[in-house]
């Protein structure tokens, strides 16, 4: 019995490795250390990547082990494109331009087919079957071991090209997609967040992190906000133009006021509420280096990330009591039903409730 551990590339977050499956003991072992996560897709166990977690594993496995190189995921090899397949990913980018649709979409449906094209260079695509396209997602499932929602991003840009550029009835292109997976969101208690947001020393850091909780924003939100946005009189932040290219308003903490001010003296912002060093808005990468530092400080949660701040703030909203329908108009949710999963959140966290076993005397 031989566990296998695989050699962290430069820069890896994590330490992947396998256990087998009649190992009890090191998988329980495991099961205990703080940073210990199952990958189901590759069926391999990990640890965050420290000199002390990877003493701790191979003190696990004893001797019972051997060390090798690389998990990654097989690159999806693509081919020169030729001329005609150049235009017909100008056509798709095109389409995606005059239907309004985001930069991010953009540049993931192209990426996908760009590898399609790749693929079936060798063909005329209006001679490609349903089923040859749903062979073709198995093939990258399977090989290539992509994730689910990648899986979905590939069949969208598929959908698309085949709808929009091509213009095949949509039934015709129905292709099987994975089973909905039921994941509830990842939420800290009001214990967690505090030392969270308290972490950063630098003042700038500290009010971006406290803006997001306290309103419930997502990350490229809070990089889109603008002085004039803030609207102390009125108690309200409104957020311009955000996913589905919708406006809200939500709330603006009187705590995050105060802060607001004390930055607003330091900092200076010209037009963004938030601005990097050469002006203009503050990146998303920048926020998430400073969340990873924050938790990586407070040794909190390490797969907690930026979103889980937004998370937090409406679970915490319903436990205080914050009627459904208004949580869904703060976060900015279409449909009632995105807002319902934190109603589960709260079922779990829920202290009233009692184990039958606590009942047994």
């Amino acid at each position: 019995m031989q566990a296998i551990i695989f050699e962290p590339q430069l820069n890896s977050k994590r330490i992947k490795f396998h256990v087998p499956y009649q190992a009890i003991e090191w998988r329980n072992a495991i099961k205990a250390m703080n940073t210990s996560f199952w990958h189901q897709q590759q069926k391999l166990w990990s640890v965050v990547n420290t000199a002390e977690n990877m003493k701790a594993i191979k003190r696990i496995f004893g001797q019972n082990f051997a060390v090798t190189k690389g998990t990654g995921p097989k690159t999806i090899p693509k081919k020169e494109l030729s001329a005609e397949s150049k235009e017909k990913l100008l056509l798709l980018e095109r389409n995606l331009v005059l239907r309004g649709y985001s930069q991010n979409t953009l540049r993931s449906y192209r990426a996908e087919i760009i590898s399609f094209l790749s693929y079936f260079e060798s063909r005329k695509l209006s001679g490609v079957t349903k089923q040859e396209i749903e062979a073709y997602v198995h093939m990258l499932i399977t090989k290539y071991k992509i994730s689910e929602t990648k899986q979905n991003i590939i069949i969208n840009a598929i959908k698309f090209y085949y709808e929009k550029v091509e213009g095949c009835p949509r039934e015709y292109y129905d292709i099987q997609r994975p089973k909905k997976s039921k994941s509830l969101p990842n939420v800290l208690d009001t214990s967690e967040i505090s030392r969270i947001i308290n972490s950063p020393t630098n003042l700038k850091h500290k009010a971006i992190l406290y803006t997001i909780y306290s309103a419930g924003l997502r990350i490229s939100e809070v990089t889109r906000i603008r002085i004039e946005d803030i609207h102390s009189e009125n108690g309200y932040i409104f957020i311009k133009g955000s996913k589905g290219k919708k406006d809200r308003k939500t709330v603006l903490s009187k705590k995050l006021i105060l802060l607001l001010r004390r930055y607003y003296v330091e900092f200076k912002p010209a037009y963004w509420l938030f601005e990097g060093q050469d002006g203009g808005r503050y990146s998303t990468t920048s926020i998430q280096k400073i969340f990873r530092k924050a938790t990586k400080v407070t040794n909190i949660n390490p797969w907690a990330t930026p979103h889980t701040l937004r998370h937090s703030f409406a679970t915490h909203l319903l436990q205080n009591g914050t009627n459904l329908r208004y949580v869904q108009s703060l976060l900015g949710h279409s449909s009632s039903k995105t807002t319902e999963i934190y109603t589960h959140v709260m079922d779990i966290n829920n202290k009233a409730i009692v184990s039958p076993l606590d009942l047994i005397e």
